[in-house]
């Protein structure tokens, strides 16, 4: 374990090394990058000039800068982020030190490490097929430092096939582990708070902008697969915060200013089935379609009819739902209710109130039509790009501007509903949804995040008005591009342009919804579903364990069996003759060396089995004849394996 390397070795693992580092470039810090490439080539000059190897001493000091470094870095939060930066330039760093093959064993095993911490960033498919070339890598490293004749130069075509090979051989029994080893329910260890620092969503206040901004964002908040019919486009409301306050400019929750219990609810019609995939977005939110009955077990009702988790939804979430699109919210409005659903500030978009107050002697739909009926008719723009609003900025939206976004819209509308006596709140959530037909499923983006409001009517309850469908209906009936002229604001997959690219991001897409859903989000429910089917009853824990540990033993011994017989398949009928001769010869301790020909080790064998010297140099005499004949020579390995039966040799000898 202590033999010198190679310059060929060290190269070798500064290559892999580096294709590791490039992996985790987008998760590291820029300095972090750097002092890890500095090591490197310090390591590199090091073996190449023949410079002495750094002393404690100076290592050491290097070792406490770089710890000051994380922790200024990452403000003293040691999580995911720092723990990675930590074991990457550490891991760097250890290079100064290498010498011996037990050093670059350890390296190699933080490499592969390091790999796997890809997985603590994203878990898709394109993250699987970055860790294989590393993975590769540093297999090839391990061969070629542990062949024993370590100044050999060997072929990097041949060292990278059989690293290959030898990757390949193990997936047999990775797929085993998979099927089979207990999953332990929820997610296999906990994310610190920083894994989810990058995570985008809905927020749980609403401002001037923040819908906007969120509509540039084409990642997916969640897919959906309808098991029964799919509802029409415009009435896929998707339900998330229901915002009660406003303060200043900013509208925040304030259900449990309400109550724990939800409003009643009545439904009616046929019922929507459905499963949700949701992506984690570090919030308790769980988005569902308007009205939600059935929610997860792990999920709560509020009492205005969110769906709200345990904990914050930080790893992906796969649940079956059940919601109504006909049905009557809240019919009794409490006096708690109405307080905050009239609420405003005094003083504040003094010609909205007026226009309200204009409005007294309308009921209740007469004052919402009049509403909307002013969206319609005025020059209203449905817009990416809203001018910025003064300190009125309900008046200056409703009187000057008139150029908005959905929150615009979804504000100004409900300030107008409680300034004339109408209780109204926000809704905020997403609207609409593209359909994959490669799966047969929904994908909705944080680009098709919106904000809706909901009116409170006596005999009726809470409904839903959205008044973006006054200014844009297109909005809500063909999505949000076919709704703006500034499509190039829009995310790239959110456009109408460059149908191709749409169409192979699609299929691209489906095949991740299969990883997520197969792969992902094979936990301990669905691993048992699999077993059940597989073998017609219920297994518990001992029988998977069992099984597994079964599977493997037979695959590893049908492998061991092709291998040796793969083997010997190979060897001629001198090579096999041979083999059992050097059977005999190790019980007496003597094996070849690497690169010691039959003769050579002849005479040594000889020297230690004296009795049998010249039985021995006959047998490496004839086997070599028979080795580099032109022709065979069948009465010569008759001979041969005659005078290998002669030969015995006892362990005392």
């Amino acid at each position: 374990m202590n033999r010198l390397l190679t310059p060929q070795h060290l190269k070798w693992l500064l290559v892999s090394l580096a294709v590791v580092l490039g992996t985790h470039i987008p998760n590291l810090p820029l300095w972090v990058i750097m002092a890890s490439i500095s090591f490197g080539t310090w390591r590199y000059l090091l073996d190449r000039y023949q410079w002495a190897m750094p002393k404690i001493w100076a290592l050491l000091p290097i070792t406490l800068i770089i710890c000051v470094g994380i922790i200024v870095t990452f403000k003293g939060f040691f999580g995911r982020d720092a723990s990675l930066s930590l074991l990457v330039v550490m891991c760097s760093l250890k290079l100064l030190e290498t010498k011996t093959l037990r050093d670059y064993m350890l390296v190699i095993v933080l490499a592969y490490f390091l790999v796997g911490n890809l997985f603590l960033f994203n878990q898709t498919i394109a993250t699987f097929g970055l860790s294989i070339a590393p993975l590769i890598l540093l297999t090839a490293t391990l061969i070629n430092i542990s062949f024993k004749d370590a100044g050999k130069q060997r072929d990097i075509q041949f060292t990278l096939k059989l690293a290959a090979q030898l990757l390949l051989q193990a997936v047999p029994v990775m797929l085993i582990l998979f099927v089979l080893f207990p999953r332990i329910p929820g997610p296999l260890w906990g994310l610190p708070q920083d894994a989810n620092s990058g995570m985008t969503g809905l927020g749980d206040s609403l401002q001037f902008g923040n819908i906007s901004n969120l509509t540039k964002n084409s990642a997916i908040a969640f897919r959906v697969q309808f098991k029964n019919a799919v509802p029409e486009r415009n009435q896929l409301y998707w339900r998330g915060p229901v915002l009660w306050h406003q303060e200043d400019r900013s509208w925040t929750m304030s259900s449990s200013k309400i109550g724990l219990q939800p409003e009643i609810a009545k439904v009616s019609g046929n019922p929507i089935q459905y499963t949700m995939t949701l992506e984690p977005h570090n919030r308790l939110w769980m988005l569902m379609l308007d009205l939600p009955t059935l929610i997860p077990q792990d999920a709560r009702l509020t009492h205005d009819y969110s769906v709200v988790a345990n904990k914050p939804v930080r790893t992906r979430l796969r649940y079956d739902a059940i919601s109504f699109s006909s049905y009557q919210l809240g019919l009794s409005l409490g006096e708690r209710e109405r307080l905050l659903s009239l609420q405003i500030n005094e003083g504040e978009n003094p010609k909205t109130v007026q226009l309200a107050e204009s409005w007294q002697g309308l009921s209740a739909v007469d004052k919402i039509n009049t509403a909307l009926k002013r969206y319609r008719e005025q020059p209203f723009v449905y817009t990416l790009k809203p001018p910025r609003l003064d300190d009125n900025p309900v008046d200056d939206f409703l009187f000057n501007t008139k150029r908005g976004f959905c929150e615009h819209y979804a504000t100004s509308f409900v300030y107008l509903m409680r300034a004339a006596g109408v209780p109204a709140r926000i809704v905020t959530g997403y609207q609409g949804g593209e359909y994959n037909p490669n799966g047969n499923y929904y994908i909705v983006r944080q680009s098709d995040a919106h904000a809706w409001a909901e009116v409170w009517l006596a005999e009726r309850g809470w409904v839903r008005v959205d008044p973006t469908a006054a200014v844009s209906p297109e909005r809500i009936e063909n999505g949000i591009s076919d709704a703006l002229d500034e499509t190039d604001e829009l995310p790239l997959m959110a456009r109408p342009d460059y149908p191709w690219l749409k169409k192979a991001y699609l299929n691209w897409d489906s095949v991740n919804n299969g990883w997520n859903q197969w792969v992902l989000g094979y936990d301990d429910k669905k691993q048992l579903d699999f077993l059940k089917k597989l073998s017609g009853k219920n297994l518990n824990l001992m029988h998977m364990l069992i099984g597994m540990v079964s599977i493997i033993a037979v695959i590893m011994g049908l492998t061991t069996y092709f291998l040796v017989k793969q083997q010997k398949a190979k060897l001629n009928p001198a090579q096999r003759i041979y083999a059992q001769y050097l059977k005999q010869l190790k019980r007496a301790g003597l094996t070849p060396n690497n690169g010691e020909t039959v003769l050579h080790f002849a005479a040594r064998a000889a020297d230690a089995l004296p009795h049998q010297q010249t039985l021995i140099m006959d047998i490496a005499q004839r086997y070599n004849i028979i080795t580099y004949s032109a022709s065979p020579k069948p009465l010569l390995l008759e001979k041969l394996a005659q005078l290998i039966k002669q030969f015995h040799v006892n362990k005392q000898q």
